[in-house]
This record gives structure tokens, C-alpha cells and sequence, in this order.
């Protein structure tokens, strides 16, 4: 399975820090965004990666992230010259994909919690065994400013409303989506939207239609955090300092899953570590690389 991160847009909510800089490079708390979709497509096992951006920042990010082998990775860029809605992604990445099963992840979500990984590999290995499409179901107080998914006893979805007025469920569809190798020509397919773009409801409705679209429910204690505004970034923010400060093991650190993953060796993730000087991300690097050493690697991603 190929993975692929959708991280163009304006950021006009977040004026003016996002004038001269894409979003998904600007930091929560000790990382870039982007650091934080891409870790997700690591925890599901996913190495070959697309990374869709805007004419102006796509080189930031080679610049950035370069081509993944030092994660133990396959990193490629694409240009979204406008954008014209999340389903054009499938579009772009056509020839990436190549017919294959992928995950979208949408560049400034961030997931975090203890069943993540699991989640994740369940979705992956039903798209891969089953095909069709499986999103994810997020509860929520209030649902109307979401996209809400119905579904069964059997989590075979039922409908998804855009913002409904009176939504059927209290579970809303985060940005964060697995499809078999049937997407780029679903995606082509889609007319464009009122607002003139194409959306990814009407891939996940083209999958409904056809009784191959699943959800798997993000419970208790998972975390989806927005990034959209000032203060929904600090908040993010935040919430990764608390997480940190108070276990041995960061949100989010791609060498730490390249190297937990496999992706990578010790020595691969100490030289890593050195390379980041006497910064704390660093050591932390160069900190685990020791405990394997010392036979005492082990905790959480």
C-alpha cells in the first residue's frame, strides 16, 4: 500500500503567518506539522509516500524532508497548482499509485492515542484483503460543522451528510482515508462541486453506492487534534508538550517509527541523532539508539 499527504492550500484562516509559508510547515511544539500525517502513514507500515503540495512550497518540503531514505522511506512530491478539492489528489497521484491501495492523509490532521497503530492496520489490511474504501469515525459533541457518517451494527457505512442540520450519528469523518486501487478512476469520474471542487464525499459516495465502504470508530482516549487556527495550533501545541513532558516517548517522531518499524537500524537513528547537535529531539534519538544497545528498548509509538 501507497501513501499519500495532501498538503497544499492557502492557509487563509491563518493570515498573516501563512502569507509567505505553507501551514504544514509551520511547528506544534517541537516538529513541523507535516511530521505529524506523515508518522501516521509510518504507524500503518506505509514507506512509499507522495507528498502533494503548491507550486510555492513543494521545494520547502524536499528541502525538509528530502527523499525519505533516511527513514528508511520513499518520499515523492507532486504539484497541485490550485486547489481544486482533496479528491483531485487521486488525480495527481495517478501514476504514483499505479493502480495500488493507498491512505490519504490531509496535511494538517494530527492523530494520537494508544489504539492508533491498530486502527490503522486494521483498515489496511481490510482495503488489501477486501477491497473498497474504509474511513474513520471520530465522536463529537456536536456534529453539524462535520461531516457525519451513519453506519451499522456491522460498521457498513449507511450514509455520510455534509454538515447535516440534524445529523444521523455523533460520529464525524476526520481526514484520514483508505482506498483500494479503484480511486484515481473514481476519482476522475467526479463532477465538480457548487464550489467548484472536487470533494472526496463523492468518492466516499461512489464506494456507498457500490456496498464497499466501512468505517472503523475512533473510541475514548484518541485524540484528533485541528490546526486551522491560531489558536487550535497552540492547543495542539500544547497537548504534545503535555504528552511529552510527562513519558519518555514523543508524539509523532518519524525516526523513532522508521526505526521501531524497522524501517532503519540503531546505528542509521544515532547518526540521526548526532546530526541534530545538543538539541533535546536529538538526544531523545540518540537516547533510544542507547537502550537498544543496552537491551532495553520497548514502550509505545
Amino acid at each position: 500500500m501507497k501513501g499519500v499527504i495532501l498538503a497544499g492550500g492557502s492557509g487563509t484562516r491563518l493570515y498573516p503567518i501563512t502569507k509567505a509559508v505553507n501551514k504544514q510547515l509551520l511547528p506544534i511544539f517541537d516538529k513541523p506539522l507535516i511530521y505529524y500525517p506523515l508518522s501516521v502513514l509510518m504507524l500503518a507500515g506505509i514507506r512509499d509516500v507522495l507528498l502533494i503540495s503548491t507550486p510555492r512550497d513543494v521545494d520547502a518540503y524536499r528541502a525538509l524532508l528530502g527523499d525519505g531514505h533516511d527513514w528508511g522511506m520513499e518520499l515523492s512530491y507532486e504539484v497541485q497548482e490550485r486547489p481544486a478539492g482533496l479528491a483531485q489528489a487521486f488525480i495527481i497521484g495517478r501514476d504514483f499509485l499505479g493502480g495500488e491501495p493507498c491512505a490519504l492523509v490531509l496535511g494538517d490532521n494530527m492523530f494520537h492515542g494508544q489504539d492508533l497503530t491498530r486502527l490503522l492496520y486494521r483498515a489496511k489490511a481490510t482495503v488489501e484483503s477486501k477491497g473498497g474504501a474504509v474511513v474513520f469515525g471520530y465522536p463529537v459533541q456536536d456534529a453539524r460543522a462535520f461531516g457525519v457518517v451513519e453506519f451499522d451494527a456491522n460498521h457498513h457505512v449507511v450514509s455520510i451528510e455534509e454538515k447535516p442540520e440534524h445529523p444521523k450519528s455523533n460520529y464525524v469523518v476526520p481526514g484520514l482515508y483508505f482506498y483500494d486501487g479503484r480511486v484515481s478512476d473514481i476519482a476522475a469520474r467526479v463532477k465538480p462541486s457548487a464550489r467548484g471542487e472536487l470533494e472526496i464525499t463523492s468518492v466516499n459516495n461512489a464506494y456507498l453506492e457500490c456496498g464497499d465502504l466501512r468505517v472503523e470508530l475512533m473510541g475514548r482516549g484518541m485524540a484528533w487534534l485541528d490546526t486551522g487556527t491560531p489558536e487550535s495550533m497552540l492547543k495542539a501545541a500544547e497537548y504534545v508538550e503535555a504528552v511529552q513532558s510527562r513519558q519518555r516517548y514523543y508524539v509523532a517522531c518519524p525516526e523513532e517509527i522508521a526505526f521501531r518499524r524497522g524501517f532503519i537500524n540503531g546505528d542509521k537513528l544515532r547518526s540521526l541523532g548526532e546530526r541534530m547537535g545538543k538539541t533535546a529531539y536529538g538526544r531523545y534519538l540518540i537516547s533510544l539508539a542507547e537502550q537498544e544497545i543496552a537491551g532495553r528498548i520497548g514502550g509505545e509509538e
